[in-house]
């Protein structure tokens, strides 16, 4: 069933031009677009228009994908890793759902995503930041950087058959990588006869791995100075917990945020993923790193 025409909602301007221009007809704007969202989102979005406040906004945009998702996944939403729910591969949006959701998003909020950024933005938590930013006429933040197989093979120092990267992506925020067990792999031979399992221990490894790209292609360094290859080793996990075994055919969605990175150590808190389904979670991976003389370019001739 096609919804209503309606009045559209007055352009957000400025912050603090924003109560200025709120107006009866705005409020019943919107919640005349966000009469399927919940109640809270659309009180938010009312609090959001009325005074500029920003910190509305993560529930505005909640509000408005839990009224597009399907409702059995819509508790997901709620949970604390939803920020890094991908709008694709967990939530199940198609590209045209998803261009209502930026829709509805940037009436209720004021912003404008071009097509161009949206394609940088793959999970829930991109799209508060990106909103946020622009909300605040703040340049949004870099996009991640993707790096394929040929890349890690090119600067990593741990190699194949003992490099547990098929891709990985880096933002200033955290790396994300990806791992598909082949069945191949010759720790298979020998962990469970004739019901091979990806180790634990091999996952924490493959954390440990993504950490160690981190470190080389993500950490801002003094100038003149970058991370050593051959400086960096794995110092100590906690708080590890395994949630499901994984077998050949799975593929693991790594996950790395820094807590703290301070020359000779960096903290991490990480966790993998085959699909919907948590696999492994670490509160603390630590990382040494030692710092050498930055490489000069060679002079142009």
């Amino acid at each position: 069933m096609s919804e209503s025409v309606h009045a559209p909602i007055a352009p957000v301007q400025s912050a603090v031009k924003k109560a200025e221009s709120f107006s009866v007809e705005t409020e019943a704007a919107i919640r005349e677009s966000m009469r399927r969202c919940p109640a809270k989102a659309v009180e938010a979005a009312i609090e959001f228009r009325k005074t500029g406040d920003v910190r509305h906004l993560p529930v505005v945009i909640e509000g408005i994908f839990e009224r597009f998702v399907e409702p059995d996944l819509r508790a997901r939403l709620a949970a604390p890793e939803s920020e890094d729910l991908r709008v694709i591969e967990d939530l199940g949006l198609d590209s045209l759902t998803m261009m209502e959701i930026v829709m509805l998003v940037e009436e209720i909020t004021g912003t404008e995503i071009a097509n161009e950024e949206l394609r940088k933005l793959s999970t829930i938590g991109d799209i508060k930041t990106f909103v946020d930013c622009r909300a605040r006429g703040l340049p949004p933040p870099a996009s991640a950087t993707v790096y394929d197989n040929a890349a890690l093979l090119e600067r990593m120092p741990i190699q194949p058959p003992f490099l547990f990267l098929d891709e990985a992506r880096l933002s200033s925020a955290k790396a994300t990588a990806s791992y598909r067990i082949t069945g191949q792999e010759v720790f298979l031979q020998g962990h469970f006869k004739g019901n091979p399992v990806m180790p634990a221990s091999l996952m924490l490894e493959a954390l440990g791995q993504l950490g160690v790209w981190y470190l080389l292609a993500g950490l801002p360094v003094e100038a003149g100075k970058a991370v050593g290859p051959a400086t960096i080793f794995f110092a100590s996990t906690d708080g590890v917990r395994c949630h499901r075994v994984c077998k050949p055919g799975d593929v693991l969605t790594l996950q790395l945020k820094p807590k703290r990175v301070k020359a000779p150590l960096a903290v991490f808190e990480g966790s993998i993923r085959v699909g919907q389904d948590k696999a492994v979670t670490a509160e603390e991976i630590i990382l040494t790193f030692g710092l050498v003389d930055a490489a000069t370019p060679a002079p142009q001739s």
